[in-house]
């Protein structure tokens, strides 16, 4: 795990954000602030809301209530609930990472790997066909996916490599936010291996600020910085990971821990 980040001002704050469907609070009232090149992990049960926060954090889903503050390059803090579909996109495509559980949801199947990394730099007006392949080649290397690979579809690949042709789809752009929905799951014990050291790696050499959803406890002690325990829609503990996981106060927090050791 890195050291701490530098406290230059928050990146992103979510300020008492909710969402409903129906009776049920999916999030109730979550806040917290994510600093530059600091990893925040969101850990809880199925069904205890942190996938919902996370599109919630993307502008994915409309917030019932709250704010999510996010500082911008160009036009600082904006806030995702009232901003407007154009620049939520554009936010999307350049400053922000967001990397699917499975990857066939974030990658564009028919079409081969090296153009899904570089249709996002298209997207943000890249034009020269060299440029544009070489840089699709550069980041295939990086998350380590054969150069002869460059040209197949993604179809063809593995579940482990379609995941790391996903990140080099998002990290091409240089963002400045990455958001991760339980990157390593699904997978084999031994590709996520892998995968993890390939994202920490990444994480630190770019100085990402990251929120990862994640159910495995093992993942956010190697990756996080910090951690929010939620359950039910609410965040019942949040602190440096390790104390979070050497010594949970919350009751639902020791219960997660528990079950591990057990395991």
């Amino acid at each position: 795990m890195k050291s701490s980040p530098p406290a230059d001002g928050p990146l992103l704050q979510v300020q008492g954000v909710g969402k409903r469907f129906g009776r049920i609070h999916a999030v109730d009232e979550v806040s917290f602030d994510l600093w530059p090149g600091e990893v925040l992990a969101v850990v809880g049960e199925s069904g205890s809301g942190k996938s919902t926060l996370l599109n919630l954090v993307a502008g994915r889903l409309a917030a019932d209530s709250g704010a999510v503050l996010y500082r911008s390059q160009d036009r600082g803090l904006e806030d995702l609930v009232t901003m407007d579909e154009p620049r939520r996109r554009y936010l999307a495509r350049s400053e922000w990472g967001f990397v699917h559980q499975s990857p066939r949801d974030g990658l564009r199947l028919k079409v081969s790997a090296g153009a899904n990394v570089g249709e996002r730099l298209m997207a943000l007006g890249a034009r020269h066909y060299g440029r544009i392949r070489g840089a699709a080649a550069d980041w295939l290397a990086r998350v380590e996916v054969p150069l002869d690979r460059l040209d197949d579809l993604p179809e063809t690949f593995s579940g482990g490599m379609q995941q790391r042709l996903q990140i080099a789809r998002n990290l091409v752009t240089a963002p400045r936010l990455v958001l991760l929905d339980e990157p390593t799951g699904g997978l084999d014990v031994s590709v996520q291996a892998r995968l993890l050291d390939l994202l920490r790696n990444l994480v630190a050499d770019l100085d990402l600020a990251v929120v990862i959803v994640t159910h495995d406890l093992a993942v956010a002690r190697l990756l996080s910085h910090r951690m929010l325990v939620m359950q039910r829609g609410r965040v019942v503990e949040t602190g440096l990971t390790d104390q979070v996981l050497d010594d949970p106060q919350a009751a639902y927090s020791q219960l997660l821990v528990a079950s591990i050791l057990q395991g």
